[in-house]
């Protein structure tokens, strides 16, 4: 129900885009990539207004994921009413915060979300207990790791069970580490390192929000790490001038 929970369970690594509330999502959706992110933390966007865009995606390959720009339990509700298949939560940096995101996430019994009726993006179900299941059971549940008290507590907040993937925020945390924007550094990359150790020990996927720029992809996957967004216009702009130029002209 879930292409990409199953990706990462069996161990592969997913990549993802940004996704736009402007247009049809759907061309971008079938290019191959895994998901496409919708911001509402750091765009001017709010999160209804991407209902348009995640309806463009239905049937196509890539998931619709959200981030929110807080930990607050309608943000998330909007969020997934809106289709999200995976819910990104910024700033995480305790353990009862993790819990708060999950029970914002998920349907009673384990969780507080309110129900809004059965919603095709999770398929047929026999009845509705069992639609409320899945849901639970398939929806991507992403916490964002991006300070120094994260880190610390970061055992703490991975113990908390239903967590999908611990997200590194770069930015922020290299901004934490004192080594701003500074992501070759020691300091960085041994932060990157205790992070991967620690969702090793919890049985949780490591991922980066986006790639740093002038580092390559592969150097975080030797790392760990195995979920993070890359930029698609330089790729689509390759793709173009590869087709025009196998035309006589």
């Amino acid at each position: 129900m879930n292409a990409v929970k199953d990706l990462l369970k069996s161990g592969k690594t997913v990549i993802g885009t940004a996704g736009s509330a402007a247009g049809d999502m759907a061309m971008l959706a079938d290019t191959g990539f895994d998901f496409l992110l919708f911001d509402t933390q750091h765009s001017p966007v709010e999160v209804k207004q991407l209902i348009p865009a995640i309806q463009s995606m239905r049937g196509k390959k890539a998931a619709p994921i959200i981030r929110v720009s807080a930990n607050r339990a309608d943000l998330i509700c909007f969020a997934l009413d809106a289709g999200a298949r995976g819910l990104i939560v910024p700033m995480v940096n305790t353990k009862e915060e993790a819990m708060a995101m999950i029970r914002a996430c998920k349907y009673s019994p384990l969780g507080d979300r309110s129900n809004s009726g059965v919603r095709g993006e999770w398929g047929e179900t026999t009845d509705y207990r069992s639609y409320l299941d899945m849901v639970n059971r398939e929806l991507l549940i992403i916490p964002m790791i991006e300070t120094q008290q994260a880190i610390d507590n970061i055992d703490q907040i991975l113990s908390v069970p239903g967590i999908d993937v611990l997200l590194v925020g770069p930015s922020d945390l290299s901004i934490e580490l004192g080594v701003p924007l500074d992501y070759p550094s020691d300091t960085y990359q041994r932060g990157l390192d205790t992070i991967a150790a620690a969702c090793k020990r919890h049985g949780v996927v490591p991922g980066m929000y986006f790639i740093p720029p002038n580092m390559e992809p592969d150097f975080y996957v030797d790392k760990g790490f195995k979920f993070f967004t890359v930029p698609w216009a330089r790729w689509a702009t390759d793709g173009v001038q590869k087709g025009l130029s196998s035309i006589k002209r």
